[in-house]
């Protein structure tokens, strides 16, 4: 075991939980797009997981819809009915067979849904305002009866993830998704207690922490890891600013999570609404609340030398996505000594090797330019 890597291989505890981990690297939430049309795991997934078993400390997996009204993808599970219970025990019980913490990712599209995928052909969001891309349909602004309907189904999602043996769930507030769509002044234009000012923006994002907060001190009935997904800007103006996130980090600091994690292509990339603001948004972000909240890092850190520069940055975890789907073994082989034989590329030739669904597959080679490969 190579001493040059004692930061990816020390344990980690989490604050409020107290749950512990025997790494610092984190399994990152990837998109399969090859559940069953009934929002139930497939037998593909399955194998996805069970050869990413080992792969990390955390293990998180695709988003999971909390209402039908939410499915944003092609192929995506669903936390949405106690139905789905026995589909996501298979998950959790895939994923913790090696030692490893399982957490659910809940979430709900809002404006991004494709029409094709929800059970009405409508999308809806916080108000009647179209996502900037071609072709996007203008959502049906949420009733306040929804809106309350919509909160609810997180703490229910959180209940059946615990029922299901989950180790506790990450809420997705990020990627352009519905929370980050009430966040947001581009997308949530409403003037009632759920918009407007920055703090009213913050109402429906602070409200489902509160619900999952709730529901899981009600049912789980054992320690159960509550975390967070932000992104820090939008490019859309008006849109989400970095003194924006920063204050919803700090107000998310108070609510007794277990870690705040931040989605950026590249952890040291700096703004992407201001080209001469070169300081890192993970960065930022964990200066104003890394010493409470733990922060978890994502973004093109591909070698274990990249991993232990962000650590060595104060960041607590690093999740890993590209990386583990070209080498499910990457963190196996650092804890043997042998990091070189880490694999760089994905082997376009070695699919059924590496356990990936034929869908995602498929949208991984089609995906010009984000993995490297090896012909």
């Amino acid at each position: 075991m190579s001493k040059n890597y004692n930061k990816i291989l020390s344990p980690f505890t989490f604050p409020v939980s107290g749950i512990t981990v025997d790494s610092r690297v984190v399994l990152a939430p990837m998109t399969t797009f090859s559940g069953n049309a009934d929002g139930t795991v497939s037998d593909a997934e399955i194998a996805y997981y069970k050869e990413r078993n080992r792969s990390a400390g955390l293990l998180l997996t695709a988003c999971a819809y909390v209402l039908p009204q939410g499915k944003a993808f092609p192929g995506q599970i669903g936390v949405h009915a106690d139905e789905m219970i026995p589909s996501l025990k298979r998950i959790a019980d895939t994923l913790k067979a090696n030692g490893g913490k399982a957490l659910l990712q809940i979430h709900h599209g809002g404006r991004m849904c494709p029409p094709e995928e929800l059970p009405d052909g409508q999308s809806v969001s916080a108000s009647a305002v179209a996502a900037l891309r071609e072709g996007a349909q203008v959502p049906r602004e949420m009733t306040e009866t929804e809106i309350e309907e919509t909160i609810a189904a997180y703490g229910e999602a959180a209940r059946r993830a615990a029922e299901a043996g989950f180790d506790g769930v990450e809420i997705h507030g990020a990627n352009t998704y519905l929370i980050q769509q009430f966040f947001s002044p581009h997308s949530n234009r409403r003037t009632d207690k759920w918009g407007g000012s920055l703090e009213k923006r913050m109402a429906f994002p602070l409200a489902v922490v509160d619900a999952v907060k709730a529901s899981v001190k009600k049912s789980a009935g054992r320690p159960f890891i509550v975390g967070y997904r932000i992104s820090p800007e939008e490019t859309e103006n008006p849109g989400i600013t970095i003194q924006d996130t920063l204050a919803l980090a700090e107000t998310l600091a108070q609510k007794g999570l277990d870690y705040l994690h931040v989605s950026v292509m590249d952890f040291w990339a700096g703004s992407m609404r201001d080209e001469k603001d070169t300081e890192s948004r993970a960065k930022l972000i964990y200066e104003k609340v890394g010493r409470g909240l733990p922060v978890i890092g994502v973004g093109s850190i591909t070698s274990p030398e990249q991993a232990e520069e962000v650590l060595d940055s104060g960041i607590s975890m690093i999740a890993l996505g590209r990386e583990l789907l070209i080498d499910p073994q990457w963190l196996d082989k650092i804890k043997s000594g042998k990091p070189e034989s880490i694999e760089k590329a994905l082997d376009v030739h070695n699919r059924e090797g590496l356990k990936i669904p034929a869908p995602m597959w498929n949208g991984l080679l089609s995906r010009t330019g984000w993995l490297p490969l090896k012909e």
